[in-house]
């Protein structure tokens, strides 16, 4: 078991997702000199191209001088914690971002995909469990990016917004480009993909490919809680996902697909 304890702009967005998750490169951001070591000669020996940063300053300079495809963000750290960087990062990237924390309650979980992390696993936790998880978070990454079957010519518009599935791009009524994260994206398309029709949470966890690692049904109702918060207003006309008591969700527009 593994055991431990005013920012710049981006000088860019996330990087390509790499054809081979293995060639991953990997920005861990671990305090514990001794956690971080041990997690570099983990990722190092299993293929991954790793940095290791100890608090939130390192981490912006490194995104100065380099892309990555994902992050390995401690929550207790000097400085700023680990969940305020994840908020922060998820702002402004597309980045996956894996929260590691000695605190494992569903409340701290359910906070750090609140604040946007693509996946969360508490301390202690096995060496195949952490790299199942990170393999897992960066295919679902690389599957979100590629061109799907069927879609690679194709963008489908719904309630004046536009989802362009080659491009992985979402684009608001005024045209302007609203960013997703992975997991956000994922759940995206299942709805769209399925419009006008009830899905339980597990059918929306199967369609999003979010069966990977601890999966739970809350971690369906926080993502639909971030996409409403990016896709509708206070009013009540503009409403695209209806929630569906004690059954699951159901998305309102019928969407259309349209030729590039």
């Amino acid at each position: 078991m593994v055991n431990s304890r005013s920012r710049p702009p981006l000088s860019g967005r996330v990087s390509e997702p790499p054809v081979l998750a293995d060639e991953a490169r990997i920005l861990v951001v671990e305090d514990d000199g001794e956690m971080r070591g041990l997690l570099t000669r983990l990722l190092r020996e299993h293929g991954f191209q790793v940095t290791g940063v100890r608090d939130g300053r390192a981490m912006w300079e490194a995104f100065e001088h380099a892309t990555f495809d994902l992050v390995l963000l401690d929550v207790m750290l000097p400085g700023a914690s680990g969940l305020d960087l994840c908020r922060a990062l998820r702002e402004r990237s597309i980045v996956p971002i894996i929260i590691l924390t000695a605190r494992g309650s569903e409340t701290d979980r359910v906070l750090g995909l609140e604040l946007g992390s693509d996946d969360y696993i508490a301390k202690p936790f096995s060496r195949p469990e952490l790299l199942a998880r990170i393999r897992a978070a960066l295919r679902r990454a690389r599957l979100g990016r590629d061109e799907l079957p069927g879609h690679n010519s194709q963008r489908v518009v719904f309630a004046g917004w536009t989802l362009d599935f080659a491009r992985r791009e979402l684009t608001d009524p005024r045209g302007a480009i609203t960013d997703l994260s992975t997991a956000e994206y994922d759940l995206l398309l299942a709805f769209v993909e399925h419009p006008q029709r009830v899905l339980s949470r597990d059918q929306l966890l199967d369609l999003s490919r979010r069966r990977d690692g601890d999966v739970y049904d809350r971690s369906v109702d926080v993502l639909v809680s971030r996409l409403r918060r990016k896709l509708e207003t206070d009013d009540a006309s503009t409403a695209l996902i209806k929630t569906v008591r004690n059954v699951g969700y159901m998305f309102i527009p019928a969407p259309q697909r349209t030729a590039l």
